[in-house]
């Protein structure tokens, strides 16, 4: 099943899909797809901020996942399978000196396991004005800057505050130039590695497409394939019969 028009919808229909997302990303991660000792919390606080999706590692956990090992089942060696997008971008090694001149927050869970990524699946509000764009902004960059990798998956096209897209805006944070997407893709779902320099894997789509199995990094050299489309589609099967015929039109 394609990707969806989720414009045509009122904010509370959209608002109960996207928490039905999050959920099935959470059992699919859970069911095998994430190694020991790696494992997904939906809707956690960590710190002052609310991530959709959290993949965290316990702090005792097997070290043989390290960024020096990371063979676990289910990971994805970059070097032998670079994911399957039809972009990937590298910021400058000096991205890290423009991260440390931003004042922003450091993400920890409560739990005391460490948070290795999280999945941001973006909503109305981030892009209601521009305080709110700054916001989601500065919560991946927030992230990035403490090591964790993040996924935005973007079911909406570019607004007035972000014209180029919210990757185009978080890119010129790390002082770069967004190369601009395909006008006839202006759906987004991108990958952070957190590794030095950052890179993203960016997948442009658009309503009709199927999802692409986006990378999830767990360590700076491993990550795995997350089910997008499985998930969409269990989530899309609770969407009262009343809105379907209004997203489908």
């Amino acid at each position: 099943m394609p990707m969806h028009d989720w414009t045509r919808v009122i904010a509370g229909t959209y608002h109960a899909f996207h928490n039905a997302w999050i959920t099935h990303l959470q059992e699919s991660l859970n069911e095998g797809l994430l190694p020991m000792p790696y494992y997904a919390l939906g809707e956690q606080r960590a710190g002052n901020t609310g991530p959709d999706l959290l993949a965290l590692r316990e702090a005792n956990g097997d070290d043989s996942l390290s960024d020096a090992g990371g063979n676990g089942a289910g990971m994805v060696a970059l070097a032998d399978a670079p994911p399957r997008v039809r972009l990937a971008q590298e910021a400058s090694l000096d991205a890290a000196f423009y991260l440390a001149k931003r004042r922003t927050l450091v993400i920890r869970h409560a739990s005391g396991d460490r948070v290795v990524a999280l999945v941001e699946i973006v909503s109305p509000a981030n892009r209601h004005n521009r305080t709110a764009v700054d916001d989601f902004v500065g919560k991946v960059l927030a992230a990035l800057k403490d090591g964790i990798h993040v996924m935005v998956v973007d079911p909406f096209p570019a607004g007035k505050h972000d014209p180029l897209g919210l990757h185009a805006r978080i890119w010129e944070e790390l002082g770069e130039s967004a190369v601009e997407l395909p006008a006839d893709l202006p759906l987004t779902l991108v990958s952070y590695c957190a590794k030095s320099p950052i890179t993203a894997y960016i997948e442009p789509t658009r309503v009709g497409l199927q999802l692409t199995e986006m990378p999830l990094f767990l360590t700076r050299t491993h990550y795995i394939r997350t089910p997008l489309e499985v998930t969409y589609m269990q989530a899309w099967a609770g969407v009262p019969k009343r809105w379907q015929r209004v997203i489908e039109a």
